[in-house]
């Protein structure tokens, strides 16, 4: 079915410029002759919108254009080939059945491509996200946590679409919070906890503090994905304090992302910007372009200029720069870097910083474009278990932990909860539906419909039949009205991917494998797949293969496992515990 949405694309394509030959009309701005998946399958497998998009700037009636551009598409041999029939709906809208052997050529081509079936070839365009970017002042939250989903599949994403995707970690290893982090440290090293006189006011609370100090004083090594520290043991030594205590929560959060699938090609200090003067170099460059004003003993950047809604201050009366000031340096990196297509993943708290790094960016005059960075935003979300919120772990002391999502439920559970719903949009995160074996619970759904198609073809062959060359399979048999259906869904998974990352929008791929497992189900429930028939048998555990294929694809966007085994009665399946964060002594 996909090579037949190509060839009649190009159809369309030369009958739509039949109807302009000889017309020195303007067409409409992004114009291209193409088909849409109409949302009721009585409407047929394609639509075409041409005759309503062209009929202004040809000034005919929509309704006859469309007549023409039919008649045009009836005398191209791929219509005659893969399409039943043509008909003409509301003020112009064109629409196409295909024919059942059309529908049916989407369960070889899925077979045969395998694990790429829905992927584009290679493009040569590099893409970093940045993504998660947690200063390592404490455990990754439930917060971190959709972050690292987002862009974790959003790297997954376009990774499809043939991008190389690089994958990177910014955070601020020496501001004001590592400061805090290191004095929190510091009081616990001179036998202080929270609530006692001489506690600092602005201290973090939670045990890891603790955890820290104990192996501090232990002279522990720690060794993190970018970093490796050994302490001094000298609770006076502020500076070795604050290096360990970096590494040390550095590590953990390495745990934690292990823990959820999640890697990283590369980890940069915002400290870097500053030793590498690129700060320093981000400011000279924007006060030579005139875009900077001296008022009231700061220097301001003249953000106006690019859409933002007041100038902002860049270097404060006391000498030191505001916070969008290192993130402009930083990204004027990312493009020297070569890194021209960029997209990060922030919470919405974070949306107006977007402004203005953007007019950072523009005012500097070094040809970054307009809308450079990308951005990818996402709320933060709610815990709920048994019923009533959960606020509080005891581990960090004042926040749910991703660690604790994943020891409640599973990996699989959260990446596929987290990734579920539009990103900018409020979510809560149920515990106890997360470990529900039924259908309710959106993961077991998906991953229950693989496990129970890997049953039937195992069946199929402990039965002594073959499961070789199915893509070779007379498909013929496959009309039945479950199968449709299946059948037009699982041709829509190419589009799907491109779509979803166009638009930024992982969800829409957990949509889909949901929708899908959903018309598996239905056809499970409605027709037998082990008959004697040896022919429809045959066809039938061939669109079993592809279905179960286009699953794992979807998951495996999603950052999900596909089990091959998975049963209502079995207990909840969940991740061992992992190991505490503790030091390795060198």
């Amino acid at each position: 079915m996909i090579e037949a949405k190509r060839e009649l694309k190009g159809a369309l394509g030369r009958a739509v410029a039949s109807l302009l030959e000889g017309a020195a009309v303007p067409l409409p701005p992004g114009f291209e002759p193409g088909f849409e998946t109409p949302k009721q399958a009585d409407h047929g497998d394609l639509a075409c919108t041409a005759a309503m998009q062209l009929a202004r700037p040809l000034r005919r009636n929509p309704r006859e254009l469309a007549q023409a551009l039919v008649a045009a598409l009836q005398a191209q041999p791929e219509v005659a080939r893969w399409v039943a029939r043509l008909d003409i709906a509301g003020p112009g809208f064109i629409n196409l059945t295909l024919t059942a052997a059309a529908r049916q050529s989407v369960v070889g081509e899925v077979l045969r491509a395998g694990d790429a079936f829905g992927a584009q070839p290679p493009t040569g365009e590099r893409l970093m996200v940045e993504f998660v970017s947690a200063n390592p002042t404490g455990p990754l939250h439930v917060g971190h946590g959709r972050n690292a989903a987002l862009g974790d599949c959003i790297c997954r994403l376009f990774e499809t679409q043939g991008h190389a995707v690089y994958r990177e970690f910014y955070y601020n290893d020496a501001g004001v919070q590592i400061a805090t982090l290191a004095a929190s440290v510091q009081a616990r090293l001179r036998g202080l906890s929270p609530g006692q006189e001489g506690w600092p006011e602005s201290a973090y609370n939670g045990e890891y503090i603790a955890d820290i100090a104990r192996d501090f004083t232990a002279r522990a090594t720690v060794v993190a994905d970018d970093r490796q520290t050994t302490a001094s043991g000298d609770p006076e030594d502020l500076a070795s304090v604050r290096d360990f205590a970096v590494a040390y929560l550095r590590h953990e959060q390495d745990l934690d992302l292990a823990a959820f699938g999640v890697r990283f090609d590369h980890y940069y200090l915002e400290s870097s910007l500053y030793t590498d003067g690129r700060v320093e170099d981000a400011v000279r460059r924007l006060v030579a372009a005139g875009k900077t004003f001296e008022e009231g003993g700061a220097l301001w950047l003249r953000s106006t200029d690019y859409g933002d809604d007041k100038d902002r201050v860049m270097r404060k009366s006391d000498g030191s720069y505001t916070y969008f000031v290192p993130d402009v340096a930083y990204h004027m990196a990312k493009w020297e870097r070569g890194f021209h297509r960029v997209i990060n993943v922030q919470g919405t708290d974070h949306h107006g910083t977007i402004a203005r790094v953007r007019a950072g960016l523009q005012a500097a005059g070094v040809g970054i474009p307009a809308g450079y960075p990308d951005y990818a935003l996402y709320k933060m979300i709610t815990v709920m278990r048994g019923g009533e919120e959960v606020k509080i772990s005891k581990r960090a002391g004042s926040y749910v932990t991703l660690r604790d999502l994943i020891d409640w439920t599973s990996r699989d559970a959260v990446r596929f909860f987290l990734i579920s719903r539009k990103a900018d949009t409020e979510f809560v995160f149920d515990v106890d539906l997360a470990l529900q074996r039924n259908d309710e619970n959106p993961v077991f759904y998906v991953q229950y419909a693989h496990a129970r198609i890997c049953s039937v073809i195992e069946q199929h062959r402990a039965g002594g039949a073959s499961v070789d060359d199915l893509a070779t399979a007379d498909l013929s048999p496959l009309v039945a009205p479950t199968e449709v259906a299946v059948l037009r869904l699982i041709a829509e998974f190419p589009g799907v991917l491109t779509q979803a990352a166009q638009s930024l929008a992982p969800h829409d791929v957990a949509f889909y494998a949901r929708s899908l497992a959903a018309a598996f189900h239905s056809w499970y429930a409605a027709e037998r797949f082990l008959v004697d028939d040896p022919g429809l048998r045959r066809a039938r555990v061939a669109l079993l293969a592809a279905v179960g294929q286009v699953l794992r694809n979807a998951l495996g966007v999603l950052g999900v496992s596909a089990p091959e085994r998975l049963h209502r009665d079995d207990p909840p399946a969940t991740l061992p515990e992992p190991a505490a964060p503790s030091a390795s002594v060198a």
